[in-house]
């Protein structure tokens, strides 16, 4: 809360800074900026300190002792989820009731404060009200912004509407006295331009009288008794959407939505009488001859003069109808932003207690995942996932103004898509499972692509099944030196664990095999396990890699001749392929580097440049490790 509070500080500093304002009203500042902040930090917060609470007590084991006195992960979360959701239902009150008042209240401090100096009170780049001058700067210096440059007046004159008095001037610069009620405002080396309005409607239309004149020093009064005497309580009733809780916001949404109608419907109506359809009407009345004619010319109705007459009504409604259109446009896709931007600010009343509830079950979980509890992983977690939540939120919110999205949706989109991640985390935690298992995808693809030959060395007899059936008939000492010798003998090792599976049946053990001496190679078993696991996840690699290239290539060549949708989908299968593809041949490379330091040799630093060409030339890296490591593996005595 200080973070964001002191972020909104610095946001508004230029309002608050160099003008002598009381305690009183900074503090008031403060606590009118603070209920806007806990819409951001309230979600934020009950991420982060779920994940850290529960990954306290994953890395210190207290969800182990629960576990084994019986206590779930979803027993342990019940009273905060509780405690979660009546807070949730609380944080909906409060985005009702306290925030609308405090945007309400903080909105008048801040334009009474900009009225307490009125240099401060102008904007650079845009026009700024100052009592009966309206004045735009392009650039503003000095300690008080005093010293202004490139400076635009329009001043009003007495009782007349409208600016008719033009100043413009290279410099400018605010004086003032703290004991006079008069500001000056002096303009250095500019152009006056007045437009005289006579009393004469007639004189005023034709003549149109003006004075003009350049100056090298022009000074303006500006009388400060108005801006000095500011009453800080002082509240004018101002209905902005923030402002609203969610029954104005409903009468504010009714009353939109039938002003919109309404000037749909003038406006339907007075282009209908601009088109002088009506009159047309009147002026010629079609005959049963006529609108039987299959060749009707609707200029052949009416004599020549009438003819052009038609042409010329014609042309001018159309000019004017689009000029009318543009205009319409702007104001319908104002008044449509207005109506999408209410919409949004009702249903994020709601969804703000949504949010709340879907993070606790982010957080909560993730926090049991990743077993590490206080500031550091959290927090960084917990920053990534709230970032990704809020940058959904503003650009669906952004996009839903000129309806590009619809705004309910906006409203609730960051909360539906984290929803199937928390139900997820929750899923994972609860069965006490890694947070990503890539096997439980890879495994059922393996079982397409892989063959009985891939769990074996290229050099092995086949393993017929009846061959292997012949090993019943076997006695216990032909058994034993199969499988003690079954590498000399050229023997697979599925043979060769057939053999040890039959002795098993007959009552001899593993273990009895081990302490006779017949299982003493720990290291070859090892070496060929990683081996095999090699063969099987590089296979499956070349596969997800000659994918890759297939789909990715014929989809480049599709959306170049013109079949969009498709080069498309096949482009988006290149990409989900080439993703498989970097994930099973780190695991091909981490079972390299494990089978290699079996046999003490440091991988990485012998073939780092062999990985790195691997990448885009597959198919060549596998064929040459695979003879390359199976060589290896014979070598072990």
């Amino acid at each position: 809360m200080m973070i964001f509070l002191l972020q909104s500080v610095w946001v508004y500093i230029s309002e608050l800074a160099g003008k002598e304002l009381e305690i009183e009203i900074i503090f008031k500042f403060l606590v009118y900026v603070s209920p806007r902040i806990v819409v951001l930090v309230l979600p934020l917060t009950i991420l982060l300190a779920s994940i850290m609470v529960f990954g306290g007590f994953s890395e210190n084991y207290e969800f182990a002792a629960m576990k084994s006195t019986g206590i779930s992960l979803q027993r342990a979360m019940k009273s905060l989820s509780i405690f979660i959701v009546l807070l949730a239902v609380l944080s909906f009150f409060f985005a009702n009731s306290v925030i609308p008042l405090a945007e309400f209240n903080f909105f008048n401090l801040r334009r009474n404060i900009a009225k307490v100096k009125p240099a401060m009170a102008i904007a650079e780049g845009q026009f700024n009200q100052l009592n009966d001058i309206n004045i735009k700067v392009s650039e503003k210096s000095g300690d008080n912004g005093q010293y202004l440059k490139d400076v635009i007046i329009h001043q009003k004159k007495g009782g007349v509407t409208g600016n008719y008095t033009v100043i413009k001037s290279n410099t400018g610069e605010f004086i003032s006295d703290e004991s006079s009620n008069v500001l000056q405002l002096v303009l250095i080396d500019g152009n006056y331009y007045d437009e005289i309005q006579p009393a004469d409607y007639t004189k005023r239309t034709k003549n149109k009288p003006q004075v003009k004149s350049t100056f090298e020093k022009y000074i303006i009064n500006i009388d400060l008794s108005k801006f000095n005497d500011i009453d800080f309580e002082s509240q004018d009733k101002v209905t902005k959407h923030t402002m609203l809780n969610v029954i104005d916001l409903n009468t504010a949404l009714d009353s939109l939505n039938k002003s919109r109608d309404l000037l749909f419907t003038n406006f339907t109506k007075t282009m209908l009488q601009r088109s002088n359809q009506p009159s047309l009407n009147q002026n010629y009345k079609i005959t049963e001859k006529d609108s039987l004619s299959s060749d009707l010319n609707i200029l052949k109705l009416f004599n020549d003069q009438k003819a052009i007459q038609l042409i010329n009504i014609s042309q001018n409604s159309v000019k004017t109808a689009k000029k009318d259109l543009k205009v319409k446009i702007k104001r319908m896709l104002l008044s449509q932003v207005n109506i999408n931007k209410h919409i949004v600010a009702l249903h994020d009343k709601f969804a703000l207690g949504l949010s709340c509830i879907i993070l606790f079950f982010v957080g909560a979980p993730l926090g049991a995942l990743i077993r590490k509890g206080g500031i550091g992983l959290p927090l960084v977690i917990a920053i990534l996932i709230f970032l990704t939540y809020h940058f959904i939120s503003i650009f669906a919110k952004n996009s839903s103004e000129d309806s590009s999205m619809d705004p309910v949706l906006a409203s609730w989109l960051s909360s539906l898509i984290l929803l199937p991640f928390s139900v997820y985390l929750t899923n994972r935690a609860t069965k006490d499972r890694a947070l990503i298992d890539v096997d439980s995808i890879l495994i059922p693809l393996k079982t397409l692509v892989i063959s009985s030959n891939d769990s074996e060395l290229s050099g092995s007899l086949p393993t017929p099944a009846d061959k292997i059936s012949e090993l019943k008939e076997y006695e216990n000492t032909q058994l034993i030196g199969i499988i003690k010798e079954y590498r000399n003998l050229g023997h697979s090792l599925k043979y060769r664990n057939s053999a040890i599976q039959t002795l098993n049946q007959r009552g001899v053990s593993e273990l009895e095999l081990k302490m006779g001496g017949y299982l003493t190679n720990p290291t070859y078993e090892n070496a060929l396990r990683l081996y095999i696991d090699f063969k099987e996840n590089s296979k499956l690699a070349l596969v997800f890699y000659l994918l890759t290239l297939f789909t990715g290539l014929i989809g480049y060549v599709l959306n170049n001749i013109g079949f969009d949708t498709l080069g498309s989908l096949l482009v988006g299968i290149a990409i989900v392929s080439i993703v498989f593809y970097l994930i099973v041949m780190q695991k091909s490379v981490i079972n390299q580097s494990q089978f290699y330091k079996i046999i003490s040799v440091n991988f990485f630093k012998k073939s780092f440049i062999l990985i790195l060409l691997g990448l885009p030339l597959f198919y060549f890296y596998r064929s040459f490790f695979t003879s390359k490591m199976e060589e290896e593996l014979l070598k072990i005595t």
